[in-house]
């Protein structure tokens, strides 16, 4: 099937909903105008990013106005949405929703949270539990944001669940400026796992990071759209707002996955029972002798003093 794919490359206001609807709206006017089906719209982009403290305030309920804003939205132009999450249970996630006919669709949580250097996500979210692709119109997709594709597993799991292409919503910043480049360290870092992951899992990698400053902090841009054989298909510009459009065909995931079936031969079984291996393993490491595994040195030691056998009893 083919489908014409864009991505939202925005700038939104820091914990202001209400001009964040404003501008989804004219960007999917202006999507449905250059006959996009999907949209994608960057990594919490109804809200903004460093939350902190506002991560309470700007948190949506499924039953809300802006919800059922966003699924009547939908009825034109799919799309995906980043925004707050509250569960029932008032718990606050970092989600993708993705919204299609006036129905929300599928909801991914953010798995990673990335609490380090600038990043403090683990302080203000709770972290999802699950990957699993999805049906849409367009056909079956993955859904992950930003840190979760630094995790290999995450892709590996949406592929091995039928995923033909990935969405990834992000709000990556701009790190690592090199005299001479087009783009910063970090933007050479993501498009190369952007490649990578769409030829080793034959797959669509639809990445839609944000642009502009918030905080103090920069982002990049450089939004793209890259093929199961690693071609670019679309890119966006790098530090500004842009509309990227790209043209999605799943038969080119057939022919890559026909002259190279690599997730037709995964070893379920074997990943799995390796897994459980590695998952049970002693946590200060393993002893090896002569580069084998040496598993009597995974038995407990006995405390306490050993008794001569010879030893006569009183």
């Amino acid at each position: 099937m083919s489908f014409k794919t864009g991505i939202a490359q925005i700038n939104p206001k820091l914990g202001d909903v209400d001009t964040n609807l404003v501008l989804y709206e004219e960007k999917l006017r202006a999507a449905r105008q250059d006959g996009v089906d999907l949209l994608v719209f960057p990594e919490l982009s109804l809200t903004g990013y460093f939350l902190r403290d506002m991560v309470p305030n700007v948190a949506l309920k499924t039953a809300s106005r802006e919800m059922k804003h966003l699924k009547n939205l939908s009825r034109d132009v799919a799309f995906v949405a980043g925004l707050v999450e509250e569960s029932p249970d008032y718990r606050f996630f970092n989600s993708a929703v993705y919204f299609e006919d006036g129905e929300i669709r599928h909801v991914h949580r953010k798995t990673y949270l990335p609490t380090y250097g600038m990043f403090d996500e683990q302080r203000y979210f709770a972290r999802g539990d699950r990957i699993r692709a999805f049906d849409s119109k367009f056909g079956r997709m993955g859904l992950l944001v930003c840190e979760d594709l630094w995790h290999p597993s995450t892709v590996y799991l949406a592929a091995l669940d039928g995923a033909l292409a990935i969405l990834c919503p992000s709000s990556s910043p701009l790190r690592g400026i090199t005299e001479g480049q087009a783009q910063d360290d970090n933007a050479r870092y993501w498009e190369l796992l952007n490649r990578s992951y769409a030829e080793t899992f034959s797959l669509y990698m639809i990445y839609g990071n944000r642009a502009g400053f918030e905080d103090g902090v920069g982002f990049w841009g450089g939004s793209e759209i890259v093929d199961p054989f690693g071609k670019l298909v679309a890119k966006g510009k790098y530090y500004d707002e842009d509309q990227v459009v790209g043209d999605i065909s799943f038969e080119t995931v057939r022919r890559k996955r026909t002259v190279s079936p690599l997730l037709r031969d995964e070893d379920l079984d074997l990943t799995i029972n390796e897994l459980i291996r590695i998952r049970e393993r002693p946590q200060t490491g393993l002893h090896l002798k002569g580069g084998v595994e040496d598993r009597r040195s995974r038995r407990p030691k006995k405390r306490g003093k050993k008794v001569s056998k010879t030893r006569k009893r009183k």
